[in-house]
């Protein structure tokens, strides 16, 4: 998909009568549908927050594994937590939640650049989902073997949870699956848009991080 120049703020469906989201002024608001999804795809580890805030000790950290409608748009997340975790009482009894991913992030220093002049900065890439929570007790089992999937493809290993033998059950019963219906996505990437060729090259070619500096050469193309 084409890289979005006017929404900063996805409208999904749940956002249905709201009206149209203006052009974003700055470059770091100007994403698309695949930037969103390989964010996710790259960084699964998310927060998993009450939208509503309150509880500090509520938000967890879970792997979470997009869902993506025929558009290639991201409509879902799906996961598991333990039965244990205060955030599943929680979201049953209020399922509106808040997703917080970050992707490819480090300092930029100063160093890096020819000009004395320019100032260190940080760049990242985030995005914050809103979306409401379903708790699927028959599910457990699938969003193991999902996640497991998707996680160890590249390993190669070729390992599945049947290999757990006896073990297994026990632990698929004490967790709960779990299905997030995006309603709103809201993102940054700030990945040296704002920066001149001359500055750009020298940032990518000298940067210590080879994910930060692909997202980058992503984020800037034709200006090297």
């Amino acid at each position: 998909m084409d890289r979005h120049e006017t929404n900063q703020a996805e409208q999904l469906p749940g956002d249905a009568g709201q009206p149209p989201v203006p052009p974003p002024a700055s470059p770091f608001l100007r994403f698309g549908d695949a930037d969103i999804v390989d964010l996710i795809g790259d960084y699964p580890l998310a927060w998993l927050c009450p939208a509503k805030g309150g509880d500090a000790g509520l938000p967890s950290l879970l792997p979470l594994l997009p869902e993506i409608d025929a558009d290639g748009r991201l409509v879902g997340l799906i996961g598991h937590m333990a039965k244990r975790n205060p955030l599943y009482a929680a979201l049953s009894g209020d399922p509106a939640a808040l997703v917080l991913f970050t992707g490819p992030q480090a300092y930029v220093s100063p160093g890096l650049v020819t000009d004395p002049a320019w100032a260190p900065t940080w760049n990242y890439a985030q995005l914050r989902i809103a979306g409401t929570v379903a708790f699927d007790p028959e599910r457990g089992h699938e969003a193991l073997a999902m996640l497991v999937e998707a996680m160890d493809r590249h390993a190669g290993s070729g390992w599945t949870v049947a290999m757990m033998g006896e073990r297994y059950a026990p632990m698929e019963q004490a967790i709960i699956a779990f299905h997030i219906a995006v309603t709103r996505i809201e993102g940054k990437f700030k990945l040296g848009q704002d920066e001149s060729p001359e500055r750009l090259r020298e940032i990518v070619a000298g940067h210590p991080d080879p994910a930060l500096v692909a997202w980058m050469e992503r984020f800037n193309p034709g200006r090297f």
